[in-house]
């Protein structure tokens, strides 16, 4: 029997995951979302033609590539209808390699409501949400009263969605959120009967005969480990579980089917939305580096916030998901710096030093201990970067963090293209 590998992030989401999965997925027979929804924005770019997809796996561009949606994801027919849509220039294989589990939870309109309306209400303590009814939709999941994919085959259907949209419209009469129902309502039966015509699977069961067959599969996770529920800066996270153990439940696989973990990090950080972020540049240097990295979201537009590496957060990303390779990104975009700060350690307010990430991260005021590197000043875009002319700092930079983390880095992508891309270790390939 083959095993699933696990690709994720491992910092706040926006790490580079939709490149790497489809720098990797001819090596896999199946590629499968576990997690999250609309929420997350996975930006491909080749042929000198950027592509963002919102739900559908970043294997979909793979002509022999299996894609599957798994129960542990939500999902906006919408959405999904507008995805599928601009795919269609392409001339892509999507209704022969695509495949939707049946237990993948619906997002409604109401839910995005809702999403609105919460958000709206926490004021100046909000989280910093998409507004893509994702944590709504996960809370009725949670109270057992969502709806799933393979409802809408049934004649209880419409029955069914009057009785949860009842129950949505009970809460949006305490809040001041305008909508028109009968529109929202028409557009989403549409894409419903949109989505009839993909394969709706038994997904756990597919994927566990895919791996007695010995197909290889590649777990695609959304979001970025620090935003985990259980996790992540609580409660400025997402609402699934966006680590690795998310990939046995959001697919229905053993933990005895996980290989490797691929471990996704930026050469900095970046943040959206909300929480804590010890090593934000609120500066030059961080106007600067959000410049240069094109820092802004895929899914909302929204400008990232930017800074140093934080060595602790990894390391405690690394611990929790049993990362076996780490796999670096957007290198070129500290070109511009000539001195790169590296977070090793914390300060906390009672003066105690440590590289762990405390449980009070929200409310407690960290320093972060720098250590300094030499810049590698060389432009990384152009063509002939491989491993073995690195630039003396970059690779100085390379080494230096993994003897901090004890993990191999095996990939470093020196650009958004996928031919921009350095191999390390021939276990990757």
């Amino acid at each position: 029997m083959s095993k699933v590998d696990v690709l994720l992030g491992l910092q706040w989401g926006d790490e580079g995951k939709g490149k790497i999965v489809d720098v990797l997925a001819p090596k896999y027979d199946v590629v499968a979302r576990f997690q999250g929804g609309p929420n997350a924005g996975h930006t491909l770019e080749f042929d000198g033609i950027k592509h963002v997809l919102h739900q559908i796996p970043s294997g979909i561009f793979r002509e022999k590539t299996k894609n599957i949606i798994g129960n542990g994801v939500v999902l906006d027919p919408i959405i999904f209808k507008g995805e599928i849509e601009k795919l269609a220039k392409f001339n892509l294989k999507v209704k022969e390699n695509l495949f939707i589990s049946k237990k993948a939870t619906l997002i409604l309109p109401t839910h995005r409501l809702l999403d609105q309306a919460y958000e709206k209400a926490k004021g100046d303590n909000k989280i910093g949400s998409t507004l893509k009814g994702i944590g709504p939709t996960y809370q009725d999941k949670i109270g057992r009263q969502g709806l799933r994919v393979g409802d809408i085959l049934s004649d209880k259907f419409s029955e069914r969605l009057t009785k949860l949209t009842d129950v949505h419209f009970k809460i949006l009469k305490d809040h001041d959120i305008a909508f028109n129902w009968d529109e929202l309502k028409a557009q989403f039966l549409d894409a419903v009967e949109f989505l009839k015509t993909f394969q709706l699977i038994e997904s756990e069961y597919f994927l566990n005969k895919e791996l007695k067959a010995g197909s290889t599969i590649l777990a695609e996770g959304a979001q970025g480990a620090l935003l985990d529920i259980d996790f992540g800066s609580y409660p400025f996270v997402t609402s699934s579980n966006t680590v690795t153990a998310g990939a046995c439940t959001g697919l229905g696989v053993a933990p005895s089917h996980i290989g490797e973990v691929y471990g996704i990090f930026k050469a900095y950080s970046t943040r959206v939305g909300s929480g804590p972020f010890p090593t934000e540049l609120i500066d030059d240097e961080g106007e600067r580096m959000r410049a240069e990295g094109r820092e802004f979201g895929s899914t909302t537009g929204r400008p990232r916030r930017c800074g140093w590496i934080d060595l602790p957060s990894l390391k405690y990303s690394i611990m929790i998901n049993g990362v076996t390779q780490l796999l670096m990104m957007k290198a070129d975009v500290l070109s511009i710096f000539s001195t790169i700060k590296v977070c090793t350690k914390y300060q906390l307010s009672d003066g105690t030093i440590t590289d762990m990430v405390p449980y009070e991260i929200v409310n407690e005021k960290i320093t972060p201990i720098y250590t300094e590197l030499k810049g590698w000043s060389i432009d990384l875009n152009t063509d002939g970067i491989s491993k073995q002319n690195l630039p003396a700092e970059l690779d100085a930079y390379i080494k230096f963090l993994e003897a901090e983390l004890q993990v191999p880095i095996t990939l470093v992508s020196t650009g958004p293209d996928r031919t921009q891309t350095v191999y390390r270790k021939e276990k990757f390939i």
